[in-house]
């Protein structure tokens, strides 16, 4: 329940003199209650919301800012609002928000808590598909509780990720306050911009992460990955987030750095990817993009709404 307080002003006149009363009265406002999972997948804090049942609306984007922030909120990088799905043999829908409010396509870590969830957290294997804003999405709980999620297939037309160039490239030269960066364009459901540097420590993430996130050149907007490669099956990684800044983990900047990897032959077709939250595995044989890790439950609460 909210309480607001009203303030109700009534005057009354004299012939001498004038008096202004205040009146407080207090009143409440019916809020809706609903129930949330505070997850991780490998550091990537997911707030999970199930309205399959009750299939409320999501809350708009000044409340979604309150929510993400752990000063007015349960705090999150993403959250995700499961909902009915439109098909029999799917199990459930999902939209995905990021913790400024906006709504996105995909998220790879958000998407295993969720399968978590739908399982009941159970250890036994099993499979599901899901209906995201990126398409279909068949998701693989394994008997070690670890998820393997099929990604869809990589996108690298420019129209398509978006990314503003006269033709297809396998790399960009993109000019970003007077320096000129080497970088990868691809769309995992979500638009991806890829960088190889020699040290993520020293790496210029903090100033270079947010302005290739909003660059022209991205129209709407990129997740941005730091990418050092260790050896053919393993690299390390660090990713700014749209809409978030950076995270401990983002799965789909996993899935893009290794298939950018594999477009220039760097890498193998399954290569371990450490970040700053732990590790994913991500294969790809020019199919379906696989992202294996694991979802793990932190907290479950009440929010007002």
């Amino acid at each position: 329940m909210l309480l607001v307080r009203s303030v109700v002003y009534v005057k009354l006149q004299r012939p001498t003199s004038k008096v202004h009363w205040l009146i407080f009265v207090d009143c409440y406002t019916p809020r809706m209650q609903v129930a949330y999972l505070k997850m991780h997948g490998t550091g990537n804090k997911i707030l999970v919301v199930d309205q399959r049942s009750d299939n409320q609306s999501p809350p708009g984007i000044e409340q979604l800012r309150r929510l993400g922030d752990e000063a007015t909120g349960p705090g999150f990088d993403q959250l995700m609002w499961v909902t009915r799905a439109t098909e029999p043999d799917n199990a459930a829908g999902y939209r995905v928000f990021n913790a400024d409010g906006s709504e996105v396509e995909q998220c790879g870590n958000g998407v295993r808590c969720v399968a978590r969830l739908l399982t009941g957290f159970s250890m036994k294997a099993t499979s599901l598909m899901l209906e995201s804003p990126a398409g279909l999405v068949e998701a693989r709980v394994l008997d070690n509780g670890q998820v393997a999620v099929g990604m869809g297939r990589p996108e690298f037309e420019p129209s398509r990720i978006p990314f503003i160039a006269e033709a297809r490239a396998l790399h960009y030269e993109l000019t970003v306050s007077g320096q000129r960066l080497d970088i990868q364009a691809v769309s995992m459901g979500n638009p991806h911009c890829v960088l190889e540097v020699a040290d993520l420590a020293s790496a210029d993430i903090d100033r270079l992460g947010p302005l290739i996130e909003r660059h022209e050149r991205f129209p709407a907007g990129a997740n941005v990955g730091f990418m050092k490669r260790l050896d053919r099956g393993n690299i390390e990684l660090r990713v700014h987030e749209r809409g978030v800044g950076e995270t401990l983990a983002c799965g789909t900047g996993a899935c893009a750095a290794v298939v950018c990897g594999q477009q220039r032959d760097l890498l193998d077709d399954e290569v371990r990817v450490r970040l700053p939250g732990g590790q994913l595995v991500v294969s790809w044989r020019r199919n379906t993009v696989w992202l294996t890790g694991n979802a793990e439950l932190i907290s479950e609460g009440c929010m007002d709404l």
